[in-house]
């Protein structure tokens, strides 16, 4: 059997994109929706590797199995790189990808298109089992912010993240044009050689 790799995420969507990207490491993967037990950490931390950390530490802990966990979002020139670490809860308690994109809307309703200039951010945290953080990545992707959705695919922010050398938005590009331009795609890809020396992965 494989080594075994919890992924820290319950976001169903979130976990499938890591998943697939992180299959070249050959162990098995799982996420916390395999785990009832799972612990919900208070994402505290004041950046996105604190947070990361965070996840993976107290869930690989509390699980007593390696986990791998991310902190993501969206930092925003214009806005002072809002929403940044409240990416995920940025309109606040109950926060829903679409009343977030709302509110980003509306905070860049008066900015011109050559300045609403943007960048996702991804953070990795690998932790064993007794919560050691034993490798870290990151990685970032530069676009702009649209002034309204395009596409219907990835989730979050991703149908008004517009990639501009491609004109579209993430939404808008297929899974396989996201997994070699997104910040977590980058992340994960360059963590995957370190999860192989730490598990014996193929």
């Amino acid at each position: 059997m494989p080594p075994l790799l919890v992924i820290g995420t319950g976001n169903r969507k979130k976990g499938q994109e890591l998943a697939a990207l992180l299959a070249p490491a050959g162990v098995e993967l799982r996420t916390l929706a395999d785990f009832p037990q799972a612990i919900e950490v208070v994402e505290d931390g004041e950046t996105f590797a604190a947070n990361a950390e965070l996840k993976a530490t107290q869930q690989a802990r509390h699980l007593g199995q390696w986990v791998l966990a991310d902190d993501s979002g969206l930092t925003v020139d214009a806005l002072g790189g809002a929403p940044g670490v409240y990416s995920a809860r940025y309109s606040g308690q109950g926060a829903t990808d679409e009343s977030n994109n709302t509110k980003l809307l509306e905070a860049l309703r008066d900015v011109p298109r050559d300045r609403r200039w943007a960048q996702f951010v991804c953070y990795i945290s690998v932790a064993d089992p007794d919560g050691n953080v034993r490798a870290t990545s990151s990685a970032s992707c530069r676009g702009r912010i649209l002034p309204s959705a395009s596409g219907q695919g990835g989730f979050g922010y991703d149908p008004l993240f517009e990639i501009v050398e491609y004109h579209r938005s993430f939404g808008d590009l297929s899974a396989l044009a996201k997994s070699h331009l997104s910040h977590r795609s980058r992340a994960a890809v360059r963590i995957v050689p370190r999860l192989i020396e730490l598990l014996g992965g193929t």
